[in-house]
């Protein structure tokens, strides 16, 4: 059966599946998770997958697991739009629903014990699947376990945005469940073809202490943390920060530490004359989607929450984000922030408003270090004196409101990303360019070198393009030299054309005159060339 049009994938979500196909096909044991940015459609591939799956081997069973009833509605929902007559079933107590089927959508509180009534399941497909444990306990781990004893065969495909867990490193880190993570997309990528909208983040005047705050398990504790910054003289202060910073913005979603923290913000936000309301865990199902239902409709103007809608919650229009909570987790830091990257129907980006200091402390989104700790290395921080936007460090002038920064003084510091997205550059003007056949001393790979120079006070900005790499870096890199070539008027082409022959074509063609590029690690990314 063809999906309908409105059902078709998308390029890198059918690129996920095919990588997951060939990592398969190569013979590879163990259980594969694939990275998708929070947004990219997890569940129209879960679809697809669990399609593909029946359609091509009838007698296939597969169990569907996830956290939140929010989240298996939304799957099945998408189950249905790519497979009208799927034979679906949902087995959730949150739904009201216990029906197995050959595609079984389950919540993992309603099915941890089931293992004897599920029975042969072949393929268990896992969303927000960082919250498997690394050890071999809790629900997940059991059911998942006593379903490979009826099938030794069965294999697990996880789902997340985030690949690791607080305290534990990567999910791959033994003694995880998942042997491999699957990369078909980047968040760079997603907002590049206006799939995701950009986030911009500020700093904030107020700050959020957490001195005196112990951890437990890595992460702060709750009860002590809302005691530090739950108090009137701060919360007043900093709702009148929320409103200054917010403008006209029309949905705002504020991220509390605990459930009396969320209504005390919300209480400061009704006095003020904004419509707010708030959703806890023990928030009623039908009051949750009154409220919801009035935030998406623009009658609800801030959202104030703690600890329930980092997951299963989609409204593309919030156009403001303020994280009042500490995190030490860059995995729930990611899920907050992401809230805000559907694309927008009145606005190009989410405003982040950084109270407790999330952003300084782990970074850009599109570069999380699962393993770095706060105060380690250089803050990544470069503030704008005049509007307090958070830029790159390599930034020369405010990427919001044009102000140049000071020339920085020589440093044997290492670079950081440091604003929110990791995604700010800068440019230069190019006087020529510089090809070559280059062969990598790590993996012996051959590919394309080109050296970019400016004035004599710029660094040289070296580029390299791996054309001959299989799967997606080297098709990538294949489509990125056809543009370039097409550009500059070349005829050079990768599929009839050797390395330095093609070298010697390029450097005989004008180079651009602007390109734009930013620091990634100890390499430049070049993201932008501008011919004429």
């Amino acid at each position: 059966m063809t999906s309908p049009s409105d059902t078709r994938l998308r390029d890198y979500q059918q690129r996920a599946i095919t990588l997951l196909y060939r990592w398969f096909e190569a013979g590879n044991t163990g259980h594969p998770c694939i990275e998708l940015p929070t947004g990219s459609g997890k569940s129209h591939i879960i679809a697809e997958l669990c399609r593909d799956a029946i359609q091509t081997w009838p007698e296939t069973r597969i169990l569907m697991l996830t956290h939140v009833k929010e989240l298996i509605e939304q799957n099945a929902e998408k189950m249905r739009q790519h497979w009208p007559n799927a034979p679906l079933g949902i087995y959730s107590a949150g739904l009201r629903s216990k029906q197995l089927d050959a595609i079984t959508f389950a919540g993992i509180q309603s099915v941890r014990e089931k293992s004897a009534l599920i029975g042969h399941i072949d393929l268990v497909i896992v969303d927000e699947c960082h919250l498997i444990s690394h050890n071999a306990e809790g629900g997940y781990r059991t059911l998942i376990s006593e379903l490979i004893q009826i099938n030794p065969a069965l294999r697990v495909i996880g789902m997340t945005a985030t690949p690791y867990r607080l305290g534990h490193g990567l999910i791959t880190d033994s003694p995880a469940l998942f042997s491999a993570i699957l990369r078909p997309t980047s968040i760079e990528e997603l907002i590049f073809k206006g799939f995701l909208a950009p986030l911009r983040s500020k700093l904030t005047a107020h700050k959020l202490s957490v001195e005196g705050v112990h951890k437990r398990g890595g992460e702060y504790i709750e009860s002590e943390l809302q005691d530090a910054v739950d108090k009137k003289e701060i919360n007043g202060p900093v709702v009148d920060e929320i409103i200054s910073q917010a403008g006209d913005r029309k949905s705002w979603l504020v991220f509390c530490v605990g459930v009396k923290h969320s209504y005390n913000i919300r209480n400061e936000l009704r006095e003020r004359g904004i419509t707010a309301a708030t959703i806890t865990g023990e928030t009623p199902k039908n009051e949750r989607a009154e409220i919801i239902a009035g935030f998406k409709a623009g009658r609800i103007r801030a959202l104030t929450n703690a600890n329930v809608l980092t997951t299963g919650f989609d409204h593309p229009n919030i156009d403001l984000i303020a994280l009042l909570r500490k995190t030490a987790s860059p995995g729930l830091y990611c899920q907050m922030a992401g809230r805000g990257m559907r694309p927008k129907s009145h606005t190009d980006h989410c405003r982040v408003l950084d109270f407790a200091g999330v952003v300084e402390e782990h970074g850009p989104i599109t570069n999380i270090d699962p393993g770095r700790k706060a105060g380690e290395g250089d803050a990544p921080v470069k503030v704008c004196e005049a509007c307090n936007e958070l830029n790159h460090i390599s930034a020369r002038e405010c990427v919001a409101c044009g102000e140049p920064f000071p020339e920085p003084k020589p440093t044997k510091q290492k670079l950081h990303d440091d604003d929110i997205m990791g995604l700010d550059t800068i440019e230069m003007n190019v006087t020529e360019w510089q090809w070559r056949r280059h062969i990598s001393r790590v993996s012996g790979k051959e590919m394309l070198m080109v050296t970019y120079y400016g004035a004599l006070s710029d660094k040289p900005v070296n580029e390299y393009l791996t054309v001959m790499h299989d799967g997606y870096a080297g098709q990538k890199a294949r489509i990125l030299f056809a543009k370039i070539s097409n550009h500059c008027g070349s005829d050079a082409d990768m599929h009839h054309t050797d390395l330095t022959s093609a070298a010697r074509e390029m450097n005989e063609c004008a180079p651009p005159g602007v390109i734009k590029f930013r620091q990634d690690g100890k390499f430049y990314r070049v993201t932008d060339r501008r011919w004429g």
